[in-house]
C-alpha cells in the first residue's frame, strides 16, 4: 500500500525544532507522494509556514492546560496515518492511531549522539537516506524581499552577522568580545549586521558604542523568517549558543558558535560549514576573541 499520510511530532524552541527538520525532509525524500501533518508548538512553528509539502499543523499549547492536550488528541484521533514519526516522546503517540509508529532514541542511549542523528535514528529503517541531509527553514518570495529591502545600498558588500544574545548569561559572550571581534575583523568584512529578539537591543546599543564597521541593527525589529533571510544574504554569522546558529546554518551561511555551559557535541548547529569552540572549562567569557578571529 502506498504512504500516503503521515504524522510528524516536532519539539518546541527554534534550535531544537530545526535540528529535526533533516527527518522531516527525509520523509517527504523517502515518500514524496504523502502529506505530512505536524504536531508543533506556538513558539516555532513559523519554521514550517512555508514547507510545500506540509499538510495540517496542529499545536501544543500549554497555556491551554489539560484542555488544550485533549483538544489536540480529539483532533488526531480522526485522522489515519500510515506513517507517525514522534521526536517528543511525551506519549501522545499511545493515543492515536498510524500503521506504523516510530520513536527516537532514549536519552540514556543516544548520550554521545548530536540531536540531529539522535532524531534520524528514529527514522533509519524506514528511509535510505542518511543523517547528512542539512536542516532547513523555508522562505517565501516576500521574506527575500524583506530583507533586500535592510539592506539596500549593501547587497554587495561583505556581511558579518552577529547574534549577540542567548536564554540565560551562562551562554552570552561578553559584549566587549564581540565587538573585539568585528573590530578584528574589519578588513575581511564590510558591515556588521546584528539580528536578534527585542532583550538583545541593549546588547546591541553597547556593542554599537564601539564599533569600526557601519552596523546594522535588526535586533526585535523582524520576525524569524525575515530574519533568517537577512542571514541567508550574510557572509558570515557568529554567535552564541542560541536559535539564530541554527537558523543561519539552515540556510547555508557558515557559522561559529561560541559555547558557554552548553553541549556542543549535542547542540551544535548541523552542518559542514558550522565551527564551534567552547572553553575546556566551560567558562564563555574566557573564550578570547582574537583566537576566534583566527579560526
Amino acid at each position: 500500500m502506498p504512504i500516503t499520510k503521515i504524522l510528524f511530532i516536532t519539539l518546541s524552541n527554534i534550535g531544537d525544532v530545526i535540528m529535526t527538520t533533516p527527518v522531516l525532509e527525509a520523509l517527504h525524500q523517502t515518500y514524496p507522494e504523502a502529506v505530512i501533518d505536524i504536531v508543533g508548538d506556538a513558539r516555532s512553528d513559523i519554521v514550517f509556514k512555508h514547507c510545500p509539502y506540509r499538510g495540517e499543523l496542529f499545536l501544543k499549547d500549554k497555556k491551554k492546560g489539560w484542555r488544550g492536550t485533549l483538544s489536540l488528541i480529539c483532533q488526531l484521533r480522526k485522522k489515519r496515518y500510515d506513517i507517525a514519526v514522534d521526536l517528543r516522546s511525551d506519549g501522545l503517540l499511545y493515543l492515536i492511531s498510524a500503521k506504523q509508529k516510530y520513536f527516537k532514541l532514549s536519552n540514556q542511549s543516544s548520550m554521545n549522539m548530536h540531536s540531529v542523528e539522535k532524531h534520524f535514528a528514529a527514522i533509519q529503517a524506514i528511509t535510505p537516506l542518511s543523517p547528512t541531509v542539512r536542516t532547513k527553514i523555508w522562505l517565501s518570495d516576500q521574506e527575500m524581499a524583506s530583507a533586500e529591502q535592510w539592506l539596500a545600498g549593501v547587497n554587495n558588500q561583505r556581511i558579518l552577522a552577529l547574534g549577540l544574545g542567548a536564554n540565560f548569561l551562562g551562554k552570552i559572550w561578553p559584549v566587549s568580545h564581540f565587538q573585539d571581534l568585528a573590530n578584528a575583523l574589519a578588513s575581511q568584512f564590510d558591515q556588521v549586521l546584528l539580528v536578534g529578539n527585542q532583550q538583545d537591543a541593549t546588547l546591541s546599543a553597547q556593542f554599537m558604542q564601539a564599533c569600526k564597521l557601519p552596523v546594522i541593527d535588526c535586533c526585535g525589529k523582524l520576525d524569524l523568517l525575515t530574519t533568517a533571510a537577512l542571514l541567508a544574504r550574510a557572509s558570515y554569522f557568529v554567535g552564541n549558543d542560541s536559535g539564530l546558529g541554527h537558523i543561519a546554518s539552515a540556510v547555508g551561511t557558515p557559522t561559529f558558535t561560541v559555547f558557554g555551559v552548553g553541549q556542543p557535541n549535542r547542540y551544535r548547529p548541523w552542518g559542514e560549514k558550522a565551527l564551534w569552540y567552547q572553553d575546556p572549562q566551560r567558562e564563555i567569557a574566557a573564550v578570547n576573541p582574537h583566537y576566534v578571529a583566527d579560526m
